[in-house]
């Protein structure tokens, strides 16, 4: 009874081997470049990039000024207003790095924010053409080691199916 169940076990990779196989490949950046929505994704990136930079300067400026002014006067303080300013000026410098990391953290949020939505648009083409077509794999060139003469490109059938 073990042999026959050892023998089945054997057998049986054999006939999922002798399945017919469809690989394609999709072409997935050249399609997101491809898409209307990626454009209006990279300008509102661009707008919320140029108002972080933007207010980044006003405080940039403002320290700038309160150091310059500080070197200045520096002389013709006394101590107890020589302190005052410096923790001024650290303070401005603190409000600075904490903007920063918030903006790039607020930039990073936005941005897969954006980007979700086109991805799964994408990810849902290449599924509805697989089922038509009957890929049984479907991978992108970017991670594909070796592409064969067989090999079908699918990314005209996934354009054609988002309309681009």
């Amino acid at each position: 009874m073990k042999k026959l169940i050892v023998l089945l076990f054997m057998i049986l990779p054999l006939g999922a081997i002798a399945q017919e196989v469809k690989i394609a490949y999709v072409n997935t950046q050249d399609i997101f470049l491809a898409l209307p929505d990626a454009g209006d994704m990279e300008k509102k990136m661009a707008d919320l990039n140029e108002k972080y930079k933007g207010e980044l300067k006003t405080m940039q400026d403002e320290y700038t000024k309160k150091y310059s002014d500080f070197v200045a006067q520096q002389d013709s303080l006394t101590e107890n207003i020589k302190l005052r300013r410096m923790q001024e000026i650290e303070d401005i410098r603190g409000r600075i790095d904490n903007f920063m990391q918030v903006a790039q953290q607020d930039i990073q949020k936005k941005q897969g924010e954006l980007l979700q939505p086109i991805q799964d648009k994408i990810q849902k083409a290449i599924k509805a053409v697989g089922d038509e077509k009957g890929y049984t794999y479907i991978v992108d060139p970017q991670v594909l080691l070796y592409t064969g003469t067989n090999a079908i490109d699918a990314t005209s059938f996934v354009k054609s199916k988002l309309g681009i």
